[in-house]
């Protein structure tokens, strides 16, 4: 049986295989061909456009060689003007004129002059009759005026009456040039020597060349054999209306495509014969577990037959297997997604939280590394901050490293919890702080004296080893699993009291986990006082800034609560005293905001948080001190008021030329405006402008536009547009009803 199962695992490769490699050959080899037929016809183009561009400028230099000649040679114009009779000197230089073009050229045949005024032929052996001229049909051609214009087509030549005719190619072009209808110039271009040129450049052993003219004559067959092949491309040569007609002959049409075909049907046999040894190779090595299995499920069924039983199908008993298999698997992949690691720290933070306690004292037992857990059991929790966590530690490493580092902290910790006969249950609870829920003795006293060493010396191992600061909050002990969350509660709440509290392991009270109202409008009342005596140069804002520490003591205020208040009390001295000078200006910058709040952050106890601010507010009022002593607040008023009376028609008047002039902020100078007047300091200017355009108006008859120069505006426009918005109405309105004149409209 086993052989059986060979030959059938071998035998169902097969068909499917031989199908794809056939498919595969004929795709290569339909693919190959017609790529080679493309080329073939791309080769055959580019040659025969360059023969085509060959005879076209041939054609092209012969007749533009004659030409020249003749526009250089003064005999040939001089030949026509002469009307008494024609020079022999002109005449002799013209027969040589001509007998040099016909020798120079390999392509002309001959070149005359023909006479219709005096109906005589100049060749280069002199003049000739034309009616004993050896071209004479030609000539009665061009007395009815039949040539057209440009190249005509091939006709036959003879040189004399007796010489045999050959084939040529002539143009005529009327004498005396350009458009002269005196007389005809022909130029005759041999045909044999295009033949030759045409044969030198077609392989006869490869491609064959058809020439036709435009009624489908055939012109010229190169090397004149018949066409035995599959033409490729057509070109078209206007000059002289011919078509070239270029293909490869059948003898050698795609000879080298099928070289590359056989090798290809070579390399696909090959490739079939390899791919069956590798299939047999594979089949045979492959079928080992195979046979195993058909093996055991031979001995299955002959142990069967033997008990009396019946013979099962072997495809139908590896079925049963493979599904039981998979429903196996698929259990297994369903337990092993409820991973432990994630129940553990689920469990971890509904503990914390309160969250989900049912059943919490068998779900400890399942994950959590606590043993010995009961409804009565003490729990205790432990908070660990690391200290300027962005700048000590995710700044200096990389965010691989953090986690490793993390990971490492966390078992050095439960190693030590161990060396001291602690249970622990430590997990992070965010990117800085450690979490342990500890399961508690019975002396409490004796409990928290080992969580306090344990504390200590974990402190000392991260300082010593991984130079970092660790922060510690202890909770009170607590008693039953509802009740964890009432001493994290209370170790958060002192972690966030680190400032009003001495050393960095802190121990918790139950009642610090009630959170405590605070009445923030009382801190702000003080800041505000404290704002108040520093704009009024007034040494009694330090007995504030004391008051406000005080409080803060006395009330227990979060050190993130202190932060935000001195953050308030920073930017509303920002809005006091800034705009008194630059100086001001850069103190209170966002920079400097930034960096006093690095070094409060940075401070341990609010002993230090204090003297930080007491030293920045005492530099600030150096500075506000000093810019208020520059200047009297009422002289510097009265003496800018006075400026701008005398100045209002100047049109640069602005808070930026008040700040030049009187070495200001311009933002100081808006707010004296505002405070000393109430009103800005563009309607104070304003007011004063409109008083003076009224009076104006009313006691003289200046035009708008000087009016409006008087009183500070560039243009009568601009003047008008203001002087609506303030009055209601017109400049020339307002002049109108105040001065009795008619209106424009009566």
């Amino acid at each position: 049986m086993s052989r059986t199962w060979y030959r059938r695992l071998l035998l169902s490769y097969f068909p499917i295989f031989l199908l794809t490699v056939t498919i595969l050959i004929f795709t290569s080899f339909v693919f190959v061909n017609d790529i080679s037929r493309q080329e073939t016809k791309k080769a055959d183009r580019v040659a025969s456009r360059y023969l085509v561009d060959n005879v076209d400028r041939v054609v092209r230099e012969a007749e533009m060689s004659v030409l020249a000649e003749v526009e250089k040679n003064t005999a040939y114009p001089s030949y026509f003007r002469e009307i008494g009779g024609r020079s022999t000197s002109d005449m002799y230089a013209i027969a040589r004129s001509l007998r040099s073009l016909s020798d120079d050229s390999s392509y002309i045949q001959s070149v005359y002059l023909y006479d219709q005024r005096n109906k005589v032929v100049l060749t280069q052996s002199g003049l000739s009759d034309p009616r004993t001229f050896p071209d004479a049909e030609w000539l009665k051609k061009i007395d009815a005026g039949e040539p057209g214009s440009g190249w005509q087509p091939l006709r036959d030549y003879r040189s004399d009456q007796s010489a045999v005719s050959t084939r040529v190619l002539t143009i005529d072009k009327g004498m005396p040039l350009p458009f002269g209808s005196e007389g005809t110039l022909v130029i005759n271009l041999k045909m044999s020597a295009i033949e030759q040129l045409i044969d030198n450049m077609v392989n006869e052993q490869l491609s064959f060349m058809t020439i036709t003219d435009g009624s489908g004559g055939t012109v010229y067959q190169a090397h004149a054999e018949t066409v035995d092949g599959q033409m490729l491309n057509e070109l078209k040569l206007d000059r002289l209306g011919w078509t070239f007609s270029s293909g490869i002959r059948a003898a050698s049409l795609f000879g080298w495509v099928s070289v590359i075909s056989y090798l290809w049907v070579a390399i696909a046999v090959g490739t079939v014969v390899c791919a069956v040894l590798y299939l047999i190779y594979i089949t045979r090595r492959n079928y080992k577990p195979v046979q195993v299995i058909m093996n055991r499920i031979e001995a299955h069924q002959i142990r069967a037959l033997d008990q009396g039983g019946k013979r099962t199908d072997e495809l139908k008993l590896i079925d049963d297997v493979l599904e039981n298999l998979i429903h196996h698997t698929q259990d297994y992949e369903i337990k092993s997604r409820e991973n432990e690691l994630l129940q553990r720290s689920r469990l971890f933070t509904e503990l914390l939280r309160s969250e989900r306690v049912e059943q919490a004292v068998e779900r400890l037992e399942t994950f959590s590394p606590l043993a010995g857990v009961s409804d009565s059991s003490r729990f205790a929790v432990a908070v660990y901050e690391i200290e300027r966590y962005e700048s000590v530690f995710r700044d200096r490493y990389t965010r691989g490293d953090q986690n490793a580092l993390k990971f490492a902290l966390m078992n050095v910790f439960q190693e030590l919890a161990r060396s001291v006969q602690l249970q622990a249950w430590a997990e992070w609870m965010g990117s800085d702080r450690l979490a342990v829920i500890f399961l508690a003795e019975e002396d409490e006293a004796r409990m928290m004296e080992a969580q306090r060493k344990l504390a200590e010396s974990y402190r000392f191992w991260v300082t010593d080893h991984l130079r970092l600061s660790l922060f510690c909050g202890i909770g009170p002990i607590v008693r039953g699993v509802q009740q964890i969350r009432v001493s994290y509660e209370a170790a958060e709440s002192v972690m966030r009291h680190k400032l009003l509290q001495s050393g960095d392991i802190l121990l918790a009270d139950t009642e610090d986990s009630t959170p405590r109202l605070l009445e923030t409008y009382r801190y702000l009342q003080t800041i505000a006082e404290l704002v108040k005596q520093f704009r009024m140069s007034n040494g009694q804002w330090r007995e504030q800034l004391e008051l406000l520490f005080e409080e803060f003591e006395r009330d227990f205020v979060q050190d993130e609560t202190i932060l935000s208040l001195i953050q308030a009390l920073l930017q509303m001295l920002e809005r006091e005293v800034s705009v008194m000078s630059e100086g001001l200006q850069q103190a209170l910058s966002r920079e400097q905001a930034e960096a006093l709040e690095r070094r409060l952050l940075e401070a341990d106890t609010l002993n230090e948080v204090k003297a930080a601010l007491s030293d920045e507010l005492t530099d600030l009022f150096r500075l506000y001190v000093s810019a208020s002593e520059t200047k009297s607040y009422r002289a510097m008023v009265s003496e800018m008021k006075t400026y701008i009376e005398e100045n209002f028609a100047n049109p640069d008047l602005s808070l930026k030329h008040l700040s030049d002039r009187f070495q200001i902020s311009g933002k100081y100078a808006s707010y004296l405006f505002k405070t000393e007047f109430n009103m800005k300091f563009v309607d104070f200017l304003t007011e004063l402008r409109m008083k003076e355009a009224e009076r104006l108006l009313l006691k003289t008859d200046c035009p708008l536009q000087d009016i409006a120069l008087q009183v500070g505006y560039a243009n009568a426009i601009t003047f008008g547009r203001v002087f609506k918005r303030v009055s209601g109405i017109t400049p020339g309105d307002y002049r109108r009803q105040h001065r009795g004149l008619p209106s424009l409209e009566s």
